[in-house]
């Protein structure tokens, strides 16, 4: 049997998680990012072998694909997002908890919804790197290279092909916005 629980956090309780990361942030900048990405590490074995709920789990997986998204070089991640995922995770290396870690059942609730949230903040990134990730794999598996071989440069020329493949089937259809027919103004 399963229960669902859903929390809705006030103004209010955001602003207090909003201050904690600012806290965090502060932090951040006296720590080398292979410091943060060792610390949110730590934090992601400590809750494996917590047995800590599927919930929980789900939640601070978002921190494995933050991780990996800093670590991955055929990624390229630019400066501007590196600092923000990394000012996300430095929240994770806080020695104090809203809520102590090593409680069963709920130590990890604080860290899980701090997690939502940065995921949410961060969803530009989270998408379009795992949009790179998908990209890799599948392309990698067409042409029978190791996916290590294959970067964010092969990921862009893709697709701009692909976008540019569309609108030059769209525009043989027709379809270039004038319904299926000439514009009235077609200069083509």
């Amino acid at each position: 049997m399963t229960m669902r629980i859903v929390l809705d956090l006030s103004e209010k309780d955001l602003e207090h998680f909003r201050k904690l990361a600012h806290r965090a942030m502060d932090a951040s900048q006296k720590a080398s990012p292979e410091e943060i990405i060792a610390g949110a590490d730590r934090l992601l074995k400590e809750v494996e072998e917590s047995g800590a709920s599927d919930f929980i789990r789900e939640r601070l997986d978002q921190i494995k694909v933050l991780t990996d998204m800093l670590a991955d070089e055929g990624w390229g991640m630019q400066e501007v997002g590196r600092k923000r995922v990394l000012t996300a995770l430095a929240y994770f290396n806080q020695p104090e908890d809203l809520i102590p870690d090593h409680l069963p059942g709920v130590g990890f609730l604080d860290d899980a919804i701090m997690v939502e949230l940065m995921s949410r903040e961060l969803k530009p990134e989270i998408d379009a790197y795992q949009d790179f990730v998908q990209y890799r794999r599948t392309e990698a598996r067409r042409l029978g290279k190791d996916p290590s071989e294959l970067n964010r440069t092969d990921f862009l020329e893709a697709r701009e092909h692909a976008l540019l493949s569309r609108m030059r089937r769209r525009r043989r259809s027709g379809r270039g916005g004038g319904g299926g027919k000439k514009s009235p103004f077609s200069l083509f």
